[in-house]
C-alpha cells in the first residue's frame, strides 16, 4: 500500500486496512470472475485502487453526499471511494448479475455500512444522487444519454456543482462534442508520478 501513502499521506490506519482486504478479496474473486485484466493483478494497487481514488485528489465529497457508481462491474470505483469517504453514500449499479453477487460479497467482507450494490442498468435507475462516478464503461455521449431526467440532483451541497465523474484515457475532445454537458477536464499526470497516469484524466459533466 506504499502508493497509497505516496499520493494520500493523511489517510488512517483504517482506511488503509480496508484496502488490503478489497485488494485480496478482489484478486481473489478474479480467479472465479473475469473482474480486472488477468496481467493488470501485479500493478492492482495503482491501476485500479490508486486510479479509484484519484477522484479524491479534487473532489472532496461532504458527508451525506449520495454518489452511484454506474457501471461498477467488481466494485471501482466506488468500493475505494466508500472507504475513502465513510460519511457519504455509495450506490454500486452494473447489468451483469455474477458481478453485482461479487460486489455484495466485497460490502460484506469489508462491512462497510454506506454501500448498497443493484443489478440493474443505468438506461432503467430513477433514484436521485449528487454525482455518478464511472470508469469508461462507453463513449460520454452514450453514457450520459443512458442517464434519466432527476437521477442527479439539482441541490448541490458541495463545492463542486453535481455532475458526473468520469474516469478516462486517452483523446476525449470529440467525445465532449457528443454531449451537452459542460466539461472539466483533470490530466491524472499532474497529481500522480506513476507512468500509468500520463494519458488518465478526471472528465467532470455538469450542468
Amino acid at each position: 500500500m506504499k502508493e497509497i501513502k505516496q499520493y494520500f499521506p493523511d489517510i488512517e490506519r483504517k482506511k488503509l486496512e480496508q484496502l488490503e482486504v478489497l485488494q485480496f478479496q478482489m484478486l481473489n474473486w478474479n480467479q472465479k470472475i473475469n473482474l480486472v485484466s488477468r496481467k493488470d493483478t501485479e500493478n492492482f494497487i495503482v491501476h485500479h485502487i490508486l486510479h479509484s481514488l484519484s477522484i479524491a485528489k479534487i473532489f472532496r465529497f461532504k458527508a451525506g453526499t449520495g454518489i452511484l457508481d454506474a457501471g461498477t462491474g467488481g466494485g471501482l470505483p466506488g468500493l475505494p471511494l466508500a472507504i475513502y469517504f465513510p460519511e457519504c453514500h455509495f450506490h454500486l449499479i452494473d447489468a451483469t448479475a455474477k458481478k453485482i453477487r461479487v460486489v455484495n460479497d466485497l460490502i460484506d467482507q469489508l462491512q462497510l455500512k454506506n454501500t448498497t450494490a443493484e443489478q440493474v442498468r443505468l438506461e432503467n435507475h430513477h433514484k436521485k444522487y449528487d454525482f455518478i462516478v464511472s470508469r469508461a464503461v462507453s463513449r460520454l455521449g452514450k453514457f450520459t444519454s443512458w442517464i434519466n431526467p432527476g437521477v442527479i440532483s439539482k441541490e448541490s451541497q458541495n463545492e463542486f456543482p453535481n455532475g458526473i465523474i468520469y474516469l478516462k484515457g486517452g483523446e476525449v475532445s470529440e467525445e465532449l462534442r457528443e454531449t451537452d454537458y459542460k466539461a472539466s477536464i483533470y490530466h491524472l499526470r499532474d497529481y500522480f508520478g506513476n507512468d500509468f497516469f500520463d494519458t488518465k484524466k478526471i472528465i467532470y459533466l455538469f450542468r
